[in-house]
């Protein structure tokens, strides 16, 4: 997933926020009693998905000094102590795959965890050496998900996906795109290749999704990865300075962080999202915002005429 090189943060956001709001913007205290994660099942299979996973696009590019690694091996640790488990990575995003290994194997939480990584080439044989090398940089011999980033070159990568789900060193496979503009391709690809699962940008600000793609793979069974579920910051640029709504607590929501995540994930077709972080309090207000029940119909509409009269 591509991302840009600026955009607001959190940070940003609470030190613009004044007063009352404030503290509308603030995780749940850790005096407050958790709540369960809400799952989905995935179509076709009854393996339960947790509703909120993590990305590390721009996050866990790092180097190896415990300076760098140490509020990671945290993140990790929030998301899984949680109840979360996909942690979705790609050759694309620098040193990430490599971070992931190192400091899940360092944790011991391999078996906890579902990993979701992609091949990012041109050619067959190149796109086997670079899942080769993403399997060594993940310390796994197996992995759960195995997708073609950007539908780049997806016709000569899909054979070697299927062979390696034969093998049973990938469990399932899938396509992925960060871009509204890629969801027609990817409709076309999934109506001539049948995949497990596919990923795709949807947000508040991000809708596009939901004229087609979105009851398409319903339809058809696939499971849907959520990216970019904060429209790349652009969410938290529109609610600079704006409370929470008064009935925010109705709908589970005490962030506006929350608020994005559970519009995003409560869409009946979606199984999960994957929001990035290299914060583990973010990570822990992220994994918050699956907290069962989440907003049925009524409510979910309720959260986009708030958000689109701001």
């Amino acid at each position: 997933m591509k991302m840009s090189r600026t955009k607001l943060t959190r940070r940003d956001l609470v030190r613009w926020i004044a007063g009352g709001a404030i503290a509308a913007a603030l995780p749940a205290r850790a005096d407050e009693p958790a709540r369960t994660m809400a799952t989905r099942t995935m179509p076709g299979s009854r393996e339960a998905i947790p509703v909120i996973g993590m990305g590390s696009s721009n996050t866990f590019d790092v180097g190896v000094s415990d300076a760098e690694r140490a509020p990671l091996r945290e993140v990790l640790r929030a998301l899984a102590d949680a109840g979360g488990t996909v942690i979705d990575t790609s050759p694309m995003y620098g040193r990430a795959e490599q971070t992931i290994g190192d400091l899940v194997a360092a944790l011991g939480l391999r078996s906890r965890l579902w990993f979701a990584t992609k091949v990012w080439t041109r050619g067959r044989e190149a796109g086997q050496q670079q899942i080769a090398e993403s399997f060594r940089r993940l310390r796994t011999d197996r992995l759960e998900l195995l997708q073609i980033h950007n539908l780049l070159d997806w016709r000569e990568h899909l054979p070697t996906i299927r062979s390696m789900q034969q093998q049973q060193k990938v469990r399932y496979s899938g396509i992925t795109h960060y871009r509204a503009d890629a969801h027609e391709e990817l409709e076309r690809v999934l109506d001539a290749e049948r995949f497990d699962w596919v990923q795709f940008n949807y947000s508040l600000a991000e809708r596009e999704a939901e004229r087609r793609l979105l009851p398409f793979c319903m339809d058809r069974g696939v499971a849907v990865m959520i990216n970019r579920p904060f429209a790349d910051g652009a969410l938290f640029a529109r609610v600079r300075d704006k409370p929470l709504p008064p009935w925010a607590a109705e709908v589970g929501c005490s962030s506006w962080a929350q608020y994005f995540l559970r519009f995003a994930i409560s869409h009946p077709a979606v199984t999960c999202a994957i929001p990035a972080t290299s914060k583990p309090h973010h990570m822990r207000d992220n994994a918050a915002a699956g907290a069962a029940p989440l907003p049925d119909e009524q409510q979910r509409r309720r959260m986009a005429e708030y958000f689109q009269a701001l």
